[in-house]
């Protein structure tokens, strides 16, 4: 089994950044595409951004196009999520995802394999 574990949350003001962390551990051979959900109160958990194994290819939703970074260390089975410009929007909480092997990343929450717990970012105005 794969586990993964998201850190770096917190609360902060509008304009701040967070860096987001995501560690996998277990059969971590069995991971390829990952990604960062987030889901807010009363919402629907949407995609945020995704990032293939090599890290070559990245996506992004619309409303974080330009502010957020996705990047990944294969070597220590990190993925990271860094957010600037923060806006009370982006209040969520967020979740790290990954496919297995042969399954590229994707927007779609169903096209995950594994999911971590979550942490909670709040942005305040």
């Amino acid at each position: 089994q794969v586990q993964l574990v998201e850190s770096g949350g917190g609360l902060v003001q509008a304009g701040g950044s967070l860096r987001l962390s995501c560690a996998a551990s277990g059969r971590t051979f069995s991971i390829s595409g990952m990604g960062w959900f987030r889901q807010a109160p009363g919402k629907e958990r949407e995609f945020v951004a995704g990032i293939s194994w090599s890290g070559s290819s990245t996506d992004y939703a619309d409303s974080v196009k330009g502010r957020f970074t996705i990047s990944r260390d294969n070597a220590k089975n990190l993925v990271y999520l860094q957010m600037n410009s923060l806006k009370p929007e982006d209040t969520a909480v967020y979740y790290c995802a990954a496919t297995r092997p042969g399954r590229s990343f994707t927007g779609i929450r169903e096209g995950y394999d594994y999911w971590g717990q979550g942490t909670q970012v709040t942005v305040s105005s």
